[in-house]
């Protein structure tokens, strides 16, 4: 399956770093004694171009979808989970909802492909391609225009936001079984060995862990004719969630937004992303270390240094919420901070 994209995601231009840079450096304090939140300044400014970047409109997208191969027991919870949370996440009581309004960032739930019926509801974009993926332990998830409807999807949510100002996204997930799908990612697209992809997800204890693993060998071994080609893995493994991400963060990138990324589920989203359009990653700010024990190897992966810690694993976007003060904190950093000269305060000496 050859890309449906021509992917325009490209590098950024670096001209502006060293004029950031004497900016963040000439501000009353210590050089680099923000630590983290200097570089994030410095990223945001190279994306948007400007010595005084801002944090506009931001959204979090959070794409929902079901997975055939839950039905195999890969998860601790039913599937049916997916579609509640759904609901919970429209009548505002979930985790991300609440996290979300404390940061000032509106909330867009999608249907990707939920196994249930919603009917037409205002605070949900329907981008279903179907009732939940196929089994990829029976062949592939999704058929291959099932997997280009998914990425375009995530295309155009984007493309309507950013005609709406937002220049910051962040990204999240729901689907029950997205963790076995999203380390089948991982370990076709990065030869990292499955084991060490495959956590706990929602909770399972150890034979339940065993179990998993199992089933995933299990789907390898149904694909002997095995390629590394990211649009063939998500085809063969991913959810209708993971590709919509996959796309939105493509789009995303093009149109010099600022992509937030959150925790195992999202960033295999984004080891598709990368596979197809490497500068991909000068767009992503990554949010946080998740508990799941992959996500410290796809960072790893990716070269990434994550700004949180927290021991998170609840998806939804959560950890991209949490983030996005430092995004507003680093801005103003740049745009209201004293330099040594404004403020008149002498500079180290020595």
């Amino acid at each position: 399956m050859s890309s449906p994209f021509a992917s325009d995601v490209r590098p950024l231009d670096r001209a502006l770093q060293p004029a950031l840079q004497r900016a963040i450096d000439g501000k009353t304090k210590p050089l680099g004694a923000l630590g983290l939140l200097e570089g994030l300044a410095v990223q945001l400014g190279l994306v948007q171009g400007t010595l005084k970047p801002q944090v506009g409109n931001p959204h979090v997208l959070v794409c929902a979808g079901d997975h055939g191969a839950a039905r195999h027991g890969i998860s601790a919870y039913p599937q049916d989970v997916t579609w509640q949370m759904v609901e919970n996440f429209l009548a505002g009581g979930a985790a991300i909802n609440v996290l979300a309004r404390q940061a000032g960032l509106a909330l867009i739930v999608a249907d990707a492909g939920v196994n249930h019926d919603f009917g037409p509801r205002e605070r949900l974009l329907d981008a279903k391609v179907a009732h939940g993926t196929a089994s990829y332990l029976d062949g592939a998830a999704m058929r291959p225009e099932q997997c280009s409807r998914a990425l375009e999807h995530g295309r155009a949510v984007v493309r309507t936001l950013r005609e709406q100002g937002c220049n910051v996204l962040g990204l999240g997930e729901m689907g029950i079984g997205n963790t076995a799908s999203a380390a089948l990612l991982m370990h076709c697209l990065t030869s990292i060995p499955l084991e060490r992809c495959t956590g706990r997800g929602t909770g399972l204890d150890d034979a339940g862990l065993r179990r998993k693993l199992e089933l995933l060998e299990r789907a390898l071994a149904a694909w002997p004719n095995r390629s590394a080609q990211p649009l063939e893995v998500l085809t063969r493994f991913g959810g209708f969630e993971i590709a919509m991400l996959a796309g939105a963060m493509l789009a995303a990138a093009e149109a010099r937004m600022t992509i937030v990324v959150d925790g195992f589920i999202v960033t295999s989203a984004l080891l598709v992303a990368h596979a197809l359009a490497p500068a991909v990653l000068d767009y992503c700010v990554f949010a946080h270390r998740s508990q799941e024990q992959g996500h410290r190897l796809q960072l790893e992966f990716l070269k990434a240094r994550p700004l949180l810690d927290m021991d998170l694993r609840l998806g939804e976007g959560t950890g991209a919420a949490l983030a996005l003060p430092f995004l507003r904190n680093a801005c103003a950093i740049l745009g209201e901070m004293a330099s040594f000269e404004s403020a008149g305060v002498s500079e180290k000496s020595a």
